[in-house]
């Protein structure tokens, strides 16, 4: 199963579409990008191809999700 297949499953499911749903790719296809914000993906990011700036985006979405995004008291 690929990741848009595994987005399709969990935005399909009452119980899970409400998750925020990070596309972490290699993929730049602007079809691609198209596709996964059609399917219900939050945020669509190309992870960079050096380890050290990998480790620093990864970092980077971290914060934001957890300590800058505001979600509804009860999805916290």
């Amino acid at each position: 199963m690929d990741g848009m297949e595994v987005l399709k499953v969990l935005k399909d499911h009452n119980s899970t579409k409400t998750i925020p749903i990070i596309m972490l790719t290699s993929s730049k296809e602007e079809n691609d990008i198209v596709e996964s914000y059609r399917l219900g993906v939050n945020s669509y990011i190309v992870k960079p191809v050096d380890f050290d700036k990998f480790v620093e985006a990864v970092r980077d979405i971290g914060m934001y999700w957890l300590l800058l995004n505001q979600m509804p008291m009860g999805k916290r």
